[in-house]
């Protein structure tokens, strides 16, 4: 697989312009709009402790027992929080037969936007912040397969900064995903790691935190590890499905706006995850 010489650079580069877009803090014990028919109660507040630190995310159950849950992951960009992502993705509204799991990050430092780190984030590469997202993961992963959770169906999805973590999720916890749906994001300087797997990706043509360019070349490269075609087929509004021949699919979801989640993209993110599981 060929890959333009200057691609570390450029992964770098677009870590470092990441912005708190979506620092939009919310009260989930007062927003009605977070939990399943509209009940916040829907969401429930937990803890792991992750070394000397507690970390916590907002987490939803389905109220039906019986048959293993699937179970998706979605991370906030830099300066978010747990409840603004359970607002803006809603998977636990639009998959209430899945357990969905909304992180909350740690103060991250972010080069030029950040340098202190005073907002909360995911680390960026293998390693970085000495891999305390990836322990993270590892602890709510443990828990969750505890309760239920099919180990064939777990998924990662993120926005900005935390679609940078899915990548390298997809990167360090391969074989723990059956796939991934970054939203806004790069592929990370991890890309000698990861293996073919199902990838949506969600891109803003008019992004200005991180460029579409900058998108379109981890589009590519997506399309490229998972030996798809150079020409896709319609896949619904705004999508484009890859197929390959012997691995998975790569479905691009390009929007006309920025760097939001824009209406519309966590359903097909979710259609998207329902039609794939581990083999």
């Amino acid at each position: 697989m060929m890959r333009p010489a200057n691609w570390i650079g450029l992964a770098v580069c677009v870590c470092c312009t990441l912005a708190s877009a979506d620092a939009q803090p919310v009260n989930p014990l007062k927003d009605k709009n977070l939990g399943g028919a509209g009940d916040s109660s829907a969401l429930k507040k937990m803890t792991w402790k992750v070394g000397d630190v507690t970390r916590e995310a907002l987490v939803y159950f389905p109220k039906s027992a019986g048959a293993k849950s699937s179970l998706v992951f979605a991370f906030h960009g830099h300066g978010g929080t747990s409840a603004y992502a359970a607002k803006q993705f809603a998977f636990h509204d639009i998959w209430p037969e899945a357990v969905c799991v909304y992180p909350q990050g740690l103060p991250t430092p972010v080069p030029k936007i950040d340098p202190e780190g005073k907002k909360s984030g995911w680390q960026k590469f293998i390693g970085d912040q000495d891999d305390r997202d990836l322990l993270f993961f590892d602890a709510m992963l443990k828990s969750m397969l505890a309760k239920q959770v099919d180990e064939k169906r777990v998924y990662s999805t993120g926005h900005s900064n935390g679609g940078f973590f899915t990548y390298v999720l997809w990167a360090a916890r391969n074989d723990a995903l059956a796939a991934v749906a970054p939203v806004a994001a790069t592929m990370s300087a991890d890309f000698k790691k990861q293996q073919p797997k199902p990838v949506l990706h969600v891109a803003g043509e008019k992004d200005p935190i991180v460029k579409f360019e900058a998108q379109a070349v981890t589009m590519l490269w997506d399309r490229e590890l998972n030996g798809c075609g150079p020409v896709g087929k319609p896949a619904g509004k705004y999508s484009i499905e890859y197929s390959s021949r012997n691995g998975p699919p790569v479905v691009t979801y390009i929007h006309p706006g920025g760097h939001e989640i824009p209406d519309g993209a966590p359903r097909r993110i979710v259609q998207f995850l329902k039609e794939h599981a581990k083999k």
